[in-house]
Protein backbone atom coordinates (compact mmCIF):
# COMPACT_ATOMS: atom_id res chain seq x y z
CA UNK A 1 0.00 0.00 0.00
CA UNK A 2 1.13 3.40 -0.99
CA UNK A 3 -0.24 6.83 1.15
CA UNK A 4 0.38 10.05 -0.25
CA UNK A 5 0.86 12.70 2.67
CA UNK A 6 0.98 16.53 1.58
CA UNK A 7 1.92 19.39 3.80
CA UNK A 8 0.21 22.30 4.72
CA UNK A 9 -2.11 23.30 2.66
CA UNK A 10 -2.36 27.21 2.45
CA UNK A 11 -5.79 29.24 1.43
CA UNK A 12 -7.61 28.88 -1.66
CA UNK A 13 -4.43 28.94 -4.50
CA UNK A 14 -3.23 25.92 -2.35
CA UNK A 15 -6.84 24.03 -2.24
CA UNK A 16 -6.50 24.95 -6.02
CA UNK A 17 -3.32 23.07 -6.75
CA UNK A 18 -3.72 20.13 -4.39
CA UNK A 19 -7.17 19.63 -6.80
CA UNK A 20 -5.53 19.84 -9.89
CA UNK A 21 -2.52 17.97 -9.36
CA UNK A 22 -3.82 15.48 -7.27
CA UNK A 23 -5.53 13.36 -9.77
CA UNK A 24 -2.39 12.70 -10.83
CA UNK A 25 -0.06 11.95 -8.31
CA UNK A 26 -2.59 9.45 -6.97
CA UNK A 27 -1.87 7.48 -10.35
CA UNK A 28 1.23 8.08 -11.06
CA UNK A 29 1.99 6.74 -7.47
CA UNK A 30 -0.77 4.04 -7.12
CA UNK A 31 -1.79 5.79 -3.86
CA UNK A 32 -4.64 3.97 -1.86
CA UNK A 33 -5.01 6.49 1.01
CA UNK A 34 -4.20 10.47 0.48
CA UNK A 35 -3.96 12.60 4.01
CA UNK A 36 -3.36 16.17 4.25
CA UNK A 37 -2.68 18.89 6.57
CA UNK A 38 -5.38 21.08 6.14
CA UNK A 39 -5.12 23.67 9.56
CA UNK A 40 -4.46 26.66 7.25
CA UNK A 41 -6.88 25.95 4.23
CA UNK A 42 -9.10 28.64 4.65
CA UNK A 43 -8.64 32.07 3.45
CA UNK A 44 -6.04 34.16 5.90
CA UNK A 45 -5.62 31.27 8.32
CA UNK A 46 -7.65 27.79 9.90
CA UNK A 47 -10.26 25.58 8.21
CA UNK A 48 -13.41 25.89 7.33
CA UNK A 49 -16.47 23.41 6.54
CA UNK A 50 -15.48 24.63 2.93
CA UNK A 51 -12.22 24.66 2.96
CA UNK A 52 -12.76 20.94 4.15
CA UNK A 53 -15.01 19.50 1.46
CA UNK A 54 -12.67 21.23 -1.08
CA UNK A 55 -9.82 19.15 0.12
CA UNK A 56 -12.30 16.00 0.54
CA UNK A 57 -13.88 16.78 -2.84
CA UNK A 58 -10.54 17.00 -4.58
CA UNK A 59 -9.46 13.01 -3.25
CA UNK A 60 -7.92 13.74 0.50
CA UNK A 61 -9.38 10.70 2.48
CA UNK A 62 -8.16 12.33 5.94
CA UNK A 63 -7.15 15.79 7.27
CA UNK A 64 -4.95 16.75 9.86
CA UNK A 65 -4.72 20.07 11.73
CA UNK A 66 -2.58 21.92 14.10
CA UNK A 67 -2.16 25.15 16.12
CA UNK A 68 -5.12 27.06 13.82
CA UNK A 69 -7.57 24.76 14.02
CA UNK A 70 -9.78 25.95 16.28
CA UNK A 71 -9.49 29.37 15.17
CA UNK A 72 -12.75 29.66 12.85
CA UNK A 73 -15.73 28.10 15.42
CA UNK A 74 -18.09 27.23 12.10
CA UNK A 75 -15.64 24.05 12.31
CA UNK A 76 -16.48 22.44 15.42
CA UNK A 77 -19.30 20.70 14.16
CA UNK A 78 -17.58 19.35 11.69
CA UNK A 79 -15.06 18.24 14.10
CA UNK A 80 -17.36 17.41 16.67
CA UNK A 81 -18.50 14.41 13.64
CA UNK A 82 -15.03 12.66 13.62
CA UNK A 83 -15.53 11.74 9.80
CA UNK A 84 -12.09 12.00 8.51
CA UNK A 85 -11.05 15.79 10.00
CA UNK A 86 -8.73 15.60 13.30
CA UNK A 87 -6.99 18.05 15.92
CA UNK A 88 -4.55 17.78 17.63
CA UNK A 89 -4.99 14.61 20.30
CA UNK A 90 -2.98 16.54 23.50
CA UNK A 91 -5.73 20.03 22.94
CA UNK A 92 -7.62 19.82 26.56
CA UNK A 93 -10.75 17.24 26.68
CA UNK A 94 -12.97 19.94 26.38
CA UNK A 95 -12.33 20.45 22.60
CA UNK A 96 -14.80 19.84 19.81
CA UNK A 97 -13.71 16.71 18.09
CA UNK A 98 -10.59 14.03 18.29
CA UNK A 99 -7.15 13.31 17.64
CA UNK A 100 -7.06 10.22 15.77
CA UNK A 101 -9.04 8.30 13.07
CA UNK A 102 -9.25 5.21 11.63
CA UNK A 103 -9.10 4.55 7.83
CA UNK A 104 -11.08 1.55 7.95
CA UNK A 105 -10.59 0.35 4.44
CA UNK A 106 -11.10 -3.84 4.22
CA UNK A 107 -7.93 -4.09 2.30
CA UNK A 108 -5.33 -1.67 4.71
CA UNK A 109 -7.07 0.12 7.47
CA UNK A 110 -4.74 3.51 8.68
CA UNK A 111 -4.57 4.74 12.15
CA UNK A 112 -4.05 8.58 11.80
CA UNK A 113 -2.57 10.69 15.06
CA UNK A 114 -2.61 13.89 15.10
CA UNK A 115 -0.47 15.33 17.97
CA UNK A 116 1.18 19.34 18.12
CA UNK A 117 4.49 20.25 19.98
CA UNK A 118 4.73 22.70 23.39
CA UNK A 119 8.45 24.01 22.41
CA UNK A 120 7.43 27.78 21.38
CA UNK A 121 3.94 26.62 20.50
CA UNK A 122 0.79 28.11 22.14
CA UNK A 123 -1.57 27.56 24.16
CA UNK A 124 -0.23 25.30 26.39
CA UNK A 125 -0.88 21.44 25.59
CA UNK A 126 -0.33 18.09 27.56
CA UNK A 127 2.83 16.26 26.81
CA UNK A 128 2.53 14.66 22.90
CA UNK A 129 4.75 11.77 24.41
CA UNK A 130 2.43 11.18 27.30
CA UNK A 131 -0.81 11.55 24.66
CA UNK A 132 0.59 9.17 22.01
CA UNK A 133 1.24 6.34 25.34
CA UNK A 134 -1.94 6.58 25.92
CA UNK A 135 -3.62 6.66 22.46
CA UNK A 136 -0.91 3.51 21.40
CA UNK A 137 -2.73 1.79 23.96
CA UNK A 138 -5.51 1.95 22.88
CA UNK A 139 -5.07 1.46 18.75
CA UNK A 140 -4.79 -1.65 17.87
CA UNK A 141 -4.28 -0.81 14.30
CA UNK A 142 -0.23 -2.09 13.02
CA UNK A 143 -0.42 0.47 10.46
CA UNK A 144 -0.08 4.31 11.96
CA UNK A 145 0.78 7.20 10.84
CA UNK A 146 1.26 10.58 12.87
CA UNK A 147 1.39 14.23 11.90
CA UNK A 148 3.45 15.99 14.55
CA UNK A 149 2.60 19.62 14.17
CA UNK A 150 5.16 21.06 15.78
CA UNK A 151 8.30 23.77 15.56
CA UNK A 152 10.85 22.69 16.93
CA UNK A 153 13.29 20.00 15.05
CA UNK A 154 14.75 18.78 17.67
CA UNK A 155 11.18 17.83 19.63
CA UNK A 156 10.34 16.43 16.58
CA UNK A 157 12.94 14.63 16.50
CA UNK A 158 12.58 13.29 20.38
CA UNK A 159 9.32 12.34 19.63
CA UNK A 160 10.11 10.35 16.08
CA UNK A 161 12.85 8.28 18.06
CA UNK A 162 10.53 7.87 21.62
CA UNK A 163 7.80 6.43 18.56
CA UNK A 164 10.42 4.64 16.87
CA UNK A 165 8.68 0.90 16.17
CA UNK A 166 6.00 1.62 17.64
CA UNK A 167 4.29 3.77 15.08
CA UNK A 168 4.63 3.23 11.27
CA UNK A 169 5.77 6.70 10.49
CA UNK A 170 6.01 10.21 12.30
CA UNK A 171 5.91 13.30 9.78
CA UNK A 172 6.40 16.73 10.42
CA UNK A 173 4.32 19.69 9.82
CA UNK A 174 3.75 23.30 10.99
CA UNK A 175 7.11 25.50 9.63
CA UNK A 176 6.01 24.82 6.05
CA UNK A 177 9.17 24.38 4.78
CA UNK A 178 10.66 20.82 3.38
CA UNK A 179 13.30 19.04 5.06
CA UNK A 180 15.98 17.06 3.25
CA UNK A 181 15.78 14.76 6.19
CA UNK A 182 13.56 11.35 5.21
CA UNK A 183 14.74 8.21 6.30
CA UNK A 184 13.93 4.91 8.21
CA UNK A 185 14.89 5.63 11.83
CA UNK A 186 16.89 2.46 13.64
CA UNK A 187 13.69 0.21 14.77
CA UNK A 188 12.17 1.16 10.91
CA UNK A 189 9.68 4.07 11.90
CA UNK A 190 9.84 6.80 8.70
CA UNK A 191 10.47 9.98 9.62
CA UNK A 192 11.10 13.77 7.90
CA UNK A 193 11.07 16.72 10.17
CA UNK A 194 8.42 19.12 8.02
CA UNK A 195 7.08 17.48 4.93
CA UNK A 196 6.40 21.50 3.66
CA UNK A 197 3.38 22.67 2.29
CA UNK A 198 1.27 23.64 -0.90
CA UNK A 199 1.59 27.53 -1.08
CA UNK A 200 3.19 29.92 -3.01
CA UNK A 201 7.03 29.65 -3.78
CA UNK A 202 7.70 33.55 -3.86
CA UNK A 203 5.85 33.89 -0.36
CA UNK A 204 6.88 33.93 3.27
CA UNK A 205 4.99 30.57 4.28
CA UNK A 206 2.56 31.38 2.25
CA UNK A 207 1.50 34.80 2.78
CA UNK A 208 1.87 37.55 0.87
CA UNK A 209 6.05 38.47 1.29
CA UNK A 210 4.61 42.34 1.76
CA UNK A 211 2.25 41.70 4.97
CA UNK A 212 4.50 39.16 6.26
CA UNK A 213 7.24 41.58 6.17
CA UNK A 214 5.57 44.35 8.14
CA UNK A 215 4.35 42.40 10.74
CA UNK A 216 7.68 41.27 11.60
CA UNK A 217 9.57 44.87 10.66
CA UNK A 218 6.84 46.66 13.26
CA UNK A 219 5.59 44.10 15.32
CA UNK A 220 2.06 45.08 14.99
CA UNK A 221 -0.96 43.39 14.14
CA UNK A 222 -1.36 42.87 10.48
CA UNK A 223 -4.55 41.04 8.25
CA UNK A 224 -2.73 38.11 6.52
CA UNK A 225 -3.67 37.13 2.48
CA UNK A 226 -2.33 34.17 1.04
CA UNK A 227 -0.58 34.38 -2.01
CA UNK A 228 -1.88 33.38 -5.07
CA UNK A 229 1.15 33.33 -7.28
CA UNK A 230 3.73 30.50 -8.40
CA UNK A 231 1.89 27.65 -5.90
CA UNK A 232 4.25 24.64 -5.12
CA UNK A 233 2.90 21.17 -4.09
CA UNK A 234 5.33 19.15 -1.26
CA UNK A 235 4.73 15.70 -0.10
CA UNK A 236 5.76 12.30 0.58
CA UNK A 237 5.13 8.83 -0.49
CA UNK A 238 5.26 6.10 2.56
CA UNK A 239 5.02 2.93 0.90
CA UNK A 240 4.15 0.09 3.52
CA UNK A 241 5.27 -3.54 3.29
CA UNK A 242 2.55 -6.13 3.58
CA UNK A 243 0.34 -5.31 6.33
CA UNK A 244 2.81 -5.44 9.18
CA UNK A 245 2.81 -1.73 10.09
CA UNK A 246 6.65 -1.18 8.39
CA UNK A 247 7.22 1.36 5.58
CA UNK A 248 10.08 0.19 3.28
CA UNK A 249 10.08 2.92 2.28
CA UNK A 250 10.32 7.68 2.60
CA UNK A 251 10.05 9.55 -0.82
CA UNK A 252 10.04 13.03 -1.08
CA UNK A 253 7.33 13.93 -3.63
CA UNK A 254 7.26 17.63 -5.62
CA UNK A 255 4.64 19.62 -8.12
CA UNK A 256 6.31 22.68 -9.46
CA UNK A 257 4.40 25.90 -9.99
Amino acid sequence: MNILFFGDVVGQPGCDKLRRELPRLRRAYDAGIVIANGENSAEGNGITPHSAQHLFDSGVDVITTGNHVLRRREIYPKLDEQNGIIRPANYHPSAPGAGWYLYDSPAFPVAIINLQGRVYMEPPLASPFDTADVLLSEIKCPNIVVDFHAEATAEKLALAHYLDGRVSAVLGTHTHVTTADERLLPNGTAYITDVGMCGGRNSILGVEKSRAIEKLRTGLPHRFSNDPEQIELHGVLLTFEGTSGRVGRIERIFAPA
